[in-house]
């Protein structure tokens, strides 16, 4: 993730808040896998089948491991990716995490850290509700 321009990560930021017009952006600016990254942390299944069946395995990882599947995370950890896994860490409010972005003076990474951090609790919060649950 850490070659990406600024202002792209930016847009992913913005597609992540659910900003459809940054998502078709991505999509139409040759950034599908960030696209679909965005809507795979929403918990949409479909984009995370794509990222798998694209070539791009390890952002699909990065979204399991960002809801703290242990099964992701020993998958980071064995890839060697430290950006990614530290990545993951933030996302879920890791403060030695956000410090080791801060210390690679990343602040983008902490900024979208930030975001991912308040949707997964917001999802964590939807998910309590009796009368949102589907049987």
């Amino acid at each position: 993730m850490g070659n990406y321009d600024i202002k792209v990560l930016l847009a992913f930021g913005k597609a992540i808040d659910g900003r459809k017009d940054f998502f078709k952006w991505l999509l139409d600016n040759g950034y599908p896998e960030l696209a679909a990254l965005s809507n795979a942390i929403r918990g949409d299944e479909d984009a995370l089948k794509w990222l798998l069946d694209n070539g791009f395995p390890e952002l699909a990882i990065l979204s399991n491991a960002m809801d703290n599947e242990p099964n992701a995370i020993q998958w980071l950890i064995n890839s060697k990716n430290e950006m990614l896994f530290q990545f993951s860490l933030a996302c879920r409010g890791d403060e030695d995490a956000v410090k080791w972005f801060q210390i690679k003076q990343l602040p983008v990474f902490i900024y979208l850290a930030e975001k991912i951090n308040k949707l997964l609790k917001l999802q964590a919060k939807e998910n309590t509700f009796w009368y949102k649950i589907k049987f």
